[in-house]
């Protein structure tokens, strides 16, 4: 391993290279220029999953150094694959990245052996098969471990059963799923213990609500993966902006689960661009009134408050320092359209977005017209006008690492059924699972899901100790990429069969798509978030 982090270490040097020549072009009077950056999109994109995946490769390497063989074997392959993939990307056009060919000839891709020979992966592939797809050890203790087992159990006794008719008949989370979720306490999972939550009031748990986020992915992402996110936001936009009494009577009504949490944050017009947003407040007599549309506000029906971004300062100049954040109450709908009216004539109607996949939570446009929100109601009240923003992002830092972790459910369920598939089907007088490549397949799924799920869970420690902020953008566009991968390859094993709608593994798939779209597209975390600030350093 030592040999192969040495190589890490020269391909770096050219990654550091290549972002120090992006600093250069950007360069404006000592500044560097946002306009300049945009042209340079591509060569930073490039970087930035070229930073994730020697980030990610590290990290598999540290683990896997006093584990077994099994941890060992898939790390190295992992991060041999990771050298010769970015060596790869930077040799297409060395000199985008300010490189020439010498630089690139000093990265000893010989460290890697025969990692990456068809035979090697069709030999890690049968010993993956034989282990019955276990990857070792999963690197958690014993509490961890404990919650897994309990949020997995869960899962397959009550989520997946429910998994295939709430994607197929698009219907709403049924109550089985989100009483359940209530019992086990999921909901107070980022509030703290003081306010009737689960999480310690002297620290964070990210990695508990990683590992509970990953299990309930593991059984539906639309049908249960995704309820802790929203509540968790508003969570967190209270606990760092609220008022005393806010945090008192909202907290522990987000830790039970009454009422559920949407999150309205995008317009039709402005999605990752946060800042630009145009939902207009004007202040009234004792509060405020929305006037706007929002879009793809999910659970938005069945939520009894909505967390809702709005423009109190009117004034475009004002960017995200006019924003405020308001806490919306309304009645809970099953169905698929809701409006609802106020006694001084104010109006909130909402219609849900037909999706590919994804299905169980319902994304809904949003239309506020006069739509009346009382003082108390804004984060902070006085003290939160102008502050939505910085309120909005704190949570959505929390957003990003769990959806990292969702790509893991996925991933996992995906490797699953495509591995029993496989042992089961016999073609041309042999199981699927018996032929080279299919046993490739095998390799790369396991070092994908075991490098991600590291790396996700090495982000979270990093969060409970007040870092991982950049980390936690790194994983998610790093893990939503391999889980769309791996889902697509386990649906792929299937034939024709993955194809049907009646198989998970389409429906995984699917699923796996919205990832790299939800909580940052990967494009605006390439160039927006990890590449500037990347870029930014290397001046």
């Amino acid at each position: 391993m030592n040999n192969i982090s040495a190589a890490l270490d020269q391909i770096e040097t050219c990654i550091a290279t290549g972002l120090s020549h992006v600093r250069r072009q950007c360069d404006q009077d000592g500044k560097m220029s946002v306009v300049l950056l945009d042209s340079c999109q591509q060569v930073t994109s490039d970087l930035a999953v070229c930073t994730a995946e020697i980030q990610c490769a590290r990290n598999y390497l540290q683990y896997a150094d006093e584990k077994g063989e099994i941890e060992h074997q898939l790390a190295s392959t992992f991060a041999a694959e990771t050298l010769h993939n970015i060596r790869q990307r930077l040799a297409r056009f060395p000199g985008d990245y300010g490189l020439v060919n010498a630089d690139l000839d000093k990265i000893d891709l010989g460290v890697c052996g025969d990692l990456l020979s068809a035979s090697a992966l069709e030999a890690l592939g049968r010993l993956i098969v034989e282990r019955q797809g276990d990857l070792g050890d999963r690197g958690l203790d014993e509490e961890k471990i404990l919650m897994a087992d309990t949020f997995r159990q869960f899962a397959n006794d009550v989520v997946k059963p429910l998994a295939e008719r709430i994607h197929r008949e698009d219907l709403i989370i049924p109550d089985e799923i989100l009483d359940g979720v209530r019992e086990l306490g999921c909901f107070g999972l980022s509030v703290p213990q003081q306010y009737g939550g689960l999480l310690p009031d002297d620290k964070e748990d990210n990695l508990g609500m990683i590992v509970v986020t990953e299990e309930l992915s593991r059984g539906s992402l639309g049908g249960a993966g995704s309820l802790i996110t929203r509540p968790e936001i508003m969570a967190r936009a209270l606990i760092v902006g609220g008022t005393e009494e806010q945090k008192q009577h909202w907290l522990p009504k987000i830790a039970e689960g009454r009422p559920l949490c949407a999150i309205a944050i995008t317009e039709p017009d402005y999605g990752s661009d946060v800042a630009s947003i145009k939902l207009k407040a004007t202040q009234v007599d004792d509060g405020w009134v929305l006037n706007g549309a929002k879009a793809w506000s999910t659970f938005a029906g069945k939520s009894g408050v909505l967390l809702t971004l709005a423009r109190t300062d009117p004034d475009p100049s004002a960017g995200h320092r006019g924003l405020s954040l308001f806490m919306v109450e309304k009645p809970e709908y099953d169905g698929e359209s809701f409006e609802v009216s106020q006694e001084g004539g104010g109006r909130l109607s909402g219609k849900s977005i037909p999706t590919l996949g994804y299905r169980g939570m319902h994304s809904f446009n949003l239309f506020f017209d006069d739509f009346f929100v009382p003082a108390t109601h804004m984060i902070g009240e006085g003290q939160g006008l102008g502050k939505g923003f910085y309120f909005t992002m704190r949570g959505f830092m929390g957003g990003r690492i769990q959806t990292a972790a969702r790509a893991c459910g996925v991933m996992q369920a995906a490797f699953d059924v495509g591995l029993s598939y496989a042992q089961d089907r016999k073609v041309f007088g042999k199981a699927v699972a018996d032929y080279q490549l299919t046993l490739v397949k095998f390799a790369k799924m396991a070092m994908y899901l075991g490098a991600c799920r590291q790396f996700t869970y090495a982000v979270g420690r990093m969060m409970d100790d007040g870092g991982g902020q950049m980390e936690a953008s790194l994983v998610k566009l790093l893990a939503c990429k391999l889980s769309e991968w791996t889902s697509r390859e386990a649906m792929q094993i299937h034939g024709g069969m993955g194809y049907a709608e009646e198989t998970d593994a389409s429906r995984y798939w699917l699923d796996a798509r919205v990832l790299s779209i939800f909580e940052g597209t990967e494009e605006t975390l390439a160039l927006k978030v990890v590449g500037r600030s990347l870029v930014e350093q290397a001046g």
